[in-house]
């Protein structure tokens, strides 16, 4: 059982480690425009698949190297904060259609806000703040009383983790390592191939954004499941992952993380309040993309034209807040690394997200033809 000194050491490791990630995370995004928003908005208006490929690249990586992780022991998929035993099937569908619009209101999701602030855009400071307190209300305040007593109320049970690879282990009586690598690859291959495919798309720009993302949201299951955890802690004599806000093994994710990244800063002197694995990374990915801003002569001030574009981001912001905490997470967190986990619950999210995504836009549309 390791000592106190070796469990402070541990939990600085893997804040440090997820911190290094992040600023390599917002490094690659604003060097590759990666962005769910966009890529639903190019297949919408243009027809451009080149940034959904990407996404299908990062995500058919995080999959495979995921399930590849667990078949080999390094870390335990049912303590994911995505393999919950209930299929939040409507909270999921409802969270995921608000943050969809919300994203597209104020030109990008959580991530891509960070990224934005980073290059200087102030009107992604703004999206960040009303974002972050409109999560707390809805992880603890007035949202959270009315989600609870609604939405997340409707889900389905089982016996085990909602995946898509523990339900067919406990229903074909197979091993569960052999399992859980054989459903990655059956996801995570055609996610891969697809993207490749794609006319055009193997350059440098989509493979680091695919590879270099996807990559990383395995770096992080690795760090936080295998590097902070700790089988024994020796205060609660209990199985324990440092540094992470829930206590499980956690990933990338920019919704909860917004809120509590505004709480440490309002709550310092509360020891109570201590960095997490989620705060880090929103400072990280602010960093990174910063510093390839910098380094590339891209970073530019830049702020709000017209009151009607104001109140478009703050409704937005939002709807993203409130609808990331009602889904379980964003187009990274639900997206990326709850689909690496092949939960069902994540699968449900994205096609939620998907689908408010592109009501947002057709409306976006037509109002603009209605003007002309």
């Amino acid at each position: 059982m390791p000592s106190a000194p070796d469990i402070d050491q541990m939990t600085a490791t893997v804040l440090w480690g997820a911190f290094a990630l992040s600023v390599l995370f917002g490094a690659i995004v604003h060097r590759t425009r990666y962005c769910t928003m966009g890529a639903i908005a190019d297949v919408v208006t243009t027809g451009d698949a080149t940034r959904l490929r990407q996404w299908a690249l990062a995500a058919g990586v995080a999959v495979i190297g995921f399930g590849a992780l667990a078949a080999a022991g390094w870390i335990e998929p049912a303590d994911s904060i995505y393999a919950g035993t209930r299929w939040m099937w409507l909270s999921a569908l409802v969270g995921g259609g608000l943050f969809g619009i919300g994203m597209v209101m104020a030109s990008g999701c959580g991530s891509k806000t960070l990224v934005r602030i980073g290059a200087g855009n102030l009107k992604a400071v703004v999206v960040f703040l009303a974002m972050a307190l409109s999560a707390s209300v809805a992880l603890r305040g007035v949202a959270a009383v009315a989600r609870d007593r609604t939405v997340d109320r409707v889900f389905v049970a089982f016996d085990g983790p909602a995946t898509l690879a523990h339900l067919a282990a406990g229903a074909g009586g197979w091993p569960l390592p052999w399992v859980l690598l054989g459903a990655a690859l059956l996801v995570g291959v055609p996610l891969v191939v697809w993207a490749l495919i794609g006319r055009g798309f193997v350059n440098a720009t989509n493979l680091l954004a695919g590879l270099g993302l996807g990559g990383i949201i395995v770096a992080v299951w690795w760090l936080s499941g295998h590097v902070g955890h700790v089988a024994e802690h020796p205060e609660t004599l209990e199985s324990a992952y440092l540094a992470t806000r829930s206590g499980r093994m956690e990933a990338l994710t920019f919704t909860g993380p917004l809120a509590h990244t505004l709480d440490w800063l309002m709550f310092f002197s509360d020891r109570s309040q201590r960095l997490s694995l989620g705060v880090v990374s929103v400072a990280g990915v602010i960093g990174g993309a910063a510093a390839h801003a910098l380094a590339t002569r891209q970073f530019r001030w830049e702020g709000f034209r017209t009151t009607e574009d104001l109140a478009n981001h703050l409704i937005g912001a939002v709807l993203m807040g409130v609808g990331g905490v009602t889904a379980l997470g964003c187009t990274i967190g639900q997206g990326l690394s709850g689909v690496s986990n092949l939960s069902l619950t994540s699968f449900t999210a994205v096609a939620g997200i998907v689908a408010g995504a592109v009501v947002a836009l057709k409306y976006q549309a037509w109002r603009l033809e209605k003007s002309l």
